[in-house]
């Protein structure tokens, strides 16, 4: 009898060794993913017991699910070249070097708000690939770059690419007909729809909770390990701004969760 810690370290297998062969061995992909994809089928046909029949459909389903993934990044990235190459990076990058010479206002502008709207549309880590870029160009060290835009994937990462995690996270992930049971003690009766938008609601209003403090974070942390003085107080400075601008997201973003749905 496999004890249930066995159970879940062989479950994390898979994503332990995607981690080691892609970054600490710096394995491309189309070389790690496959060993990743191998023990997860030989766990499944020796642990789990399941079917090859099973494990076809559901590496077919997965196939299926990852188009519709690529083709929201590829939306992504065409519309970041297209913004390139017809110049208006260039004029964002001047817009926002106008509004303030303060690079507390610019990390909060452009990382935060602007950071957090790409995320929403194209979500999959264009916060860095776009954000991160602009504020390296409008003079920020590229390690505060990559940490401002790391920290803003902390509040709309669960709606981002148009609500993907939780459309297809929960709706893919979880077995609709197993939870059945489960759903009037969640308060949701038998309607599938109703536990979604349970999960949607908890998830906005626990994010916006915690989000409205992140640009006050993200100046402290800019200010004390990035700023002339290292000053944490540089950046509890600038808190009436920071809060409005946190609020400016998280406020919006919880009456669309709760009202709207993911």
């Amino acid at each position: 009898m496999i004890s249930n810690t066995l159970l879940a370290l062989l479950a994390f297998s898979p994503i332990l060794l995607a981690a080691v062969l892609l970054l600490a061995l710096q394995w491309p992909a189309k070389k790690a993913m496959p060993l990743a994809f191998g023990l997860t089928v030989v766990i499944a046909l020796f642990v789990w017991d399941m079917s090859a029949t099973r494990i076809l459909a559901s590496s077919l389903q997965g196939i299926v699910m990852s188009l519709s993934l690529l083709w929201i990044i590829f939306g992504a990235i065409l519309l970041l070249n297209t913004l390139k190459h017809i110049g208006a990076i260039a004029a964002i990058r001047n817009g926002f070097t106008a509004i303030s010479p303060d690079r507390r206002v610019q990390a909060i502008i452009v990382a935060w708000c602007f950071g957090s709207f790409i995320e929403g549309a194209s979500g999959f880590g264009t916060p860095a690939a776009v954000a991160a870029p602009l504020m390296v160009a409008l003079g920020f060290p590229a390690l505060a770059a990559v940490l401002m835009g790391m920290m803003i994937q902390s509040t709309p990462v669960s709606f981002g690419a148009v609500g993907t995690p939780i459309v297809v996270g929960v709706t893919g992930g979880l077995d609709t007909q197993a939870m059945a049971p489960g759903l009037a003690s969640a308060g949701a009766g038998s309607d599938w729809a109703a536990y979604l938008q349970l999960v949607t609601g908890n998830v906005a209003v626990l994010h916006a909770i915690t989000g409205t403090l992140m640009p006050v974070l993200m100046t402290v942390m800019l200010t004390r390990f990035f700023g002339r003085n290292k000053s944490w107080k540089e950046g509890l400075d600038i808190v009436p701004f920071a809060l409005f601008a946190g609020l400016a997201f998280t406020l919006p973003y919880a009456l669309t969760g709760l009202l709207l749905g993911p």
